[in-house]
């Protein structure tokens, strides 16, 4: 190769490192704002759960009913491999999309650890042939409905644990989504923290339930965006879910947490995670509308709050 021509070779190759080295970056922008904004499964069970109703009793109903909504996916809460396989069908029948899911694991006891990640994966391979991307999971607490808290060496098992889990899921092309509720934040949050400090964000990502970490730091909205700072850069998912008075709202919309603001950050940090509706009810929400209302009214507030990141 002549001097000449291999200078301009190089002149043309440091052009494009810029781009080079963005792919990886690009690849994920494009595949996350090609999930259109979801619903999670545990408002549906809320909603008819008041109107006497059993969500998941009937699925072609069910999702008759959602379809109405104008929303295009569906985050189920999976017990496990036989559910996921009923859903596939009649979600193509509606033409809803299946981005995420979410599961619950055991990941702190080293004798139910192997078995849960098990699970997880069988959920994982069956899900992926519909497009599935983003596998949810809030590690199981010591017992349900209890405030006891894990060991240190529970907790250091369960990173260990989520960690394998995060590399087999990407193996697959898919990827962890750690989520929390409240109890993970009692403790200085030292479950919260720890996870996240002691898994890598190549195979731990994270979603925030912004709720549930307003809730868990008694209803703190400062929390909320020291969080976004903390781990801004590992999310890939939102759960949104509103409140007024510190009560779940009907809709999502206005309220304590300021969602408006938490757009701007994330345009800020050139982030677009999947947006998942969680706009669930409890005791005393408000009960002036059914669920197909509810839930027209949430898709057009969440894409309107979100508009600075669901711009391309």
């Amino acid at each position: 190769m002549n001097e000449k021509k291999e200078q301009n070779d190089r002149r043309h190759f440091l052009k494009k490192l810029p781009v080079i080295a963005s792919l990886p970056y690009l690849a994920f922008q494009k595949k996350q704002e090609a999930m259109p904004v979801s619903c999670n499964s545990y408002n549906w069970l809320t909603f008819y759960r008041r109107s006497g109703g059993v969500w998941g009793k009937n699925l072609d109903e069910d999702f008759m009913e959602f379809s109405k909504t104008g929303i295009k996916a569906y985050e189920p809460g999976l017990s496990g491999l036989e559910e996921a396989r009923q859903l596939i069908p009649v979600l193509k029948k509606y033409g809803i999309a299946m981005p995420s899911v979410y599961v619950n694991s055991t990941l702190h006891q080293k004798d139910k650890a192997a078995e849960s990640i098990s699970a997880v994966l069988k959920i994982a391979d069956e899900l992926k042939s519909f497009g599935t991307k983003i596998i949810v999971t809030n590690p199981s607490p010591i017992k349900w409905g209890s405030n006891d808290l894990k060991t240190d060496a529970e907790l250091e098992t369960q990173a260990k644990s989520m960690e394998e889990l995060g590399r087999q899921l990407k193996q697959r092309g898919m990827t962890l989504a750690y989520h929390t509720h409240d109890i993970e934040l009692k403790a200085g949050a030292r479950e919260f923290h720890h996870i996240l400090l002691n898994t890598s964000p190549e195979f731990v990502s994270f979603c925030f339930d912004v709720h549930w970490i307003y809730r868990g730091s008694s209803n703190s909205q400062v929390a909320v965006f020291d969080v976004l700072k903390l781990y801004g850069k590992r999310v890939v998912e939102l759960h949104l879910r509103q409140s007024k008075g510190e009560i779940w709202s009907e809709t999502f919309g206005e309220g304590d947490i300021d969602y408006a603001r938490l757009a701007i950050e994330l345009k800020k940090l050139n982030l677009r995670p999947h947006l998942v509706i969680e706009q669930c009810i409890e005791d005393k929400s408000p009960d002036t509308m059914n669920v197909v209302e509810a839930h027209i009214r949430d898709l057009e507030q969440v894409k309107k709050v979100f508009k600075p990141i669901l711009q391309p």
